[in-house]
């Protein structure tokens, strides 16, 4: 396991402290305020359906913008460049455009409770017992990644052994969670937004003033690194070499398409967001609301691992006693005066539990309504799942302590993730795109594809890559190539098995595959859409427009 360099304490006081503990009453108190409107299991789990768009798309970015987004994106930068706005660009915005305008219709008219429930109903039990399965292990996983990320913040602030502060902090998560439901979570996430952007922002200025401003900051990375090192696209022709390990067609369909829609569609700890919106339009706006500050957002992670790749240039290389993980919290010590690193040791800690409240919230979703419910305790009164659902929270992120000392083991936590995505969610994202525009795919293809799809993905890994049956430079580069095989070997096995086997009939399809008309379809829009800025379709092109924009200066 790896514990933070020695030396790297954040040297904070009563001040800083004193930020920190007026933060944490106020996500108590959010949470037992939100406590009086959970009546119901549907309360619980998804706010009752009642949130507006505005909530529930700031916390669809914020529950995204967790502990691993900011010290994994800023990891990434520092190992990998300019190279990260990908992540953003083109493994983002698109994705979660297409989610608002193309899939939402089909998750809110369905009136699911989660993404495994519309295989249950596209396809059979099968597929959807596995994939809720698959989903729920996931999501243990995920968390943990934020309790260990949590760790190096806490373990630089109190010193604190990591075993400690993975304890202390997913205990607090509970508490929060269990009393207060989603809307706990939701409403938590839209603070920890404006928490998580105003440590990030003097962090951005302050190491930019440190290496003499922009221009400062290229020229020192590119006699270090070269200049492929500061373009996105630089050296990522078929054979040639760059620093993320990975060529032009990788990047845009391992990540832009096959990685990107795998997670922005059908990753629940973020379509639940949406599933809590209070109609259909405002579900369809969530993603898109949500892809505006993503845009930019990418320069708040990216620039301070630039400015760590100068500052500290023997990060992440061989002997060196500090991994990429610790650029942020390394650049916070050095840069950051009292009471501006209390709102940065803040904001951190927001985005940590802003991350793991996702993950943990989906996962007892999934399990209560998806698993227990269905296939171990039917037909309960609605109080019995609302009680399970709560216990099942408490084991949740037990579990999640278990699973951040796997995290614990990776130098780049992102890299990890993205290895996870490759396993879990391209395959449930194969199955869903053949099964939302192919209405001939049969009842059994959905299974197969979720199983061929994972074991590709994870042979591909595994044993292609670690055992060095084909050379790829990079983590990073195995797990663009891992989503790509997985999504393959999911499709094709997708289309032999339907060929085999019977369709689901017909008049069973309605609204759950593209170009069938669902019983609610005709439904009007609520009061007060007819705005423009309430239209999904203009908003999502305006998302698309605004990144295309972004992305000329990387182009050349």
């Amino acid at each position: 396991m790896h514990y933070l360099a020695e030396g790297l304490r954040l040297p904070t006081n009563g001040l800083d402290y004193t930020i920190l503990a007026i933060y944490f009453v106020v996500v108590l108190g959010i949470g037992f305020a939100a406590r009086a409107s959970v009546r119901t299991s549907l309360d619980f789990f998804l706010s009752g359906r009642s949130l507006p768009a505005w909530v529930t798309g700031l916390a669809f970015v914020a529950a995204n913008l967790g502990a691993t987004e900011i010290l994994g994106m800023a990891a990434t930068g520092a190992q990998y460049g300019v190279a990260v706005v990908h992540w953003y660009w083109i493994g983002a915005i698109p994705a979660m455009v297409f989610l608002g305008l193309v899939m939402m219709p089909f998750y809110y008219r369905s009136k699911v409770r989660s993404v495994p429930e519309f295989l249950l109903q596209r396809f059979d039990k099968s597929a959807h017992l596995l994939s809720s399965v698959l989903f729920a292990f996931a999501a243990i996983l995920i968390a943990g990644v934020n309790l260990y990320a949590l760790s190096i913040v806490v373990e630089a602030l109190l010193g604190w052994p990591q075993w400690v502060a993975i304890v202390v902090a997913g205990l607090f998560v509970l508490v929060y969670i269990t009393i207060g439901g989603l809307s706990s979570a939701i409403y938590n996430e839209v603070l920890q937004f404006f928490v998580i952007l105003a440590a990030l922002i003097p962090l951005t200025l302050l190491g930019l003033k440190r290496v003499g401003g922009w221009d400062g900051l290229t020229g020192s990375l590119e006699k270090s690194h070269g200049s492929d090192f500061l373009s996105a696209w630089g050296g990522t022709g078929i054979g040639d070499a760059n620093p993320l390990g990975a060529n032009w067609l990788t990047i845009i369909l391992g990540l832009g398409f096959v990685l990107s829609f795998g997670y922005w569609t059908t990753n629940f700890a973020e379509v639940q967001r949406a599933l809590s919106a209070k109609n259909l339009s405002a579900a369809q706006r969530t993603p898109l609301i949500a892809a505006f500050p993503k845009i930019f957002i990418v320069f708040l992670v990216m620039i301070p691992g630039l400015v760590a790749a100068v500052l500290v240039p023997k990060i992440g290389t061989p002997g060196s006693d500090l991994t990429y993980n610790d650029a942020i919290p390394l650049l916070m010590q050095e840069l950051l005066p009292n009471g501006v690193l209390g709102i940065a040791v803040t904001g951190l800690l927001a985005a940590f539990m802003a991350g793991m409240a996702a993950n943990v919230s989906s996962f007892n979703t999934v399990f209560t309504t998806d698993i227990w419910a269905r296939y171990v305790k039917k037909d309960q009164p609605d109080a019995y799942y609302l009680r399970f659902g709560r216990l099942i929270t408490a084991i949740g992120v037990l579990a999640s302590i278990g699973t951040a000392f796997i995290a614990a083991s990776f130098s780049n936590i992102m890299s990890y993730l993205q290895t996870l995505f490759s396993f879990f969610n391209v395959p449930m994202f194969v199955v869903f795109i053949i099964g939302m525009f192919w209405k001939r795919a049969s009842m059994k293809s959905g299974v197969w594809g979720l199983v061929a799809g994972t074991t590709a993905a994870m042979i591909n890994y595994f044993v292609i890559y670690k055992q060095g049956i084909i050379d790829i430079p990079t983590d990073q580069g195995a797990n663009f190539v891992s989503a790509i095989v997985g999504f393959v070997a999911g499709a094709v096995v997708m289309v032999a098995v339907t060929l085999f086997t019977a369709p689901k009939p017909e008049a069973e399809l309605a609204g759950l595959v593209y170009g069938t008309e669902s019983p609610d379809a005709g439904e009007a829009p609520a009061e007060g859409d007819s705005a423009w800025y309430r239209k999904p379709a203009l908003l999502g092109w305006g998302a698309i427009v605004l990144a295309a924009l972004c992305y000329v200066p990387y182009s050349f």
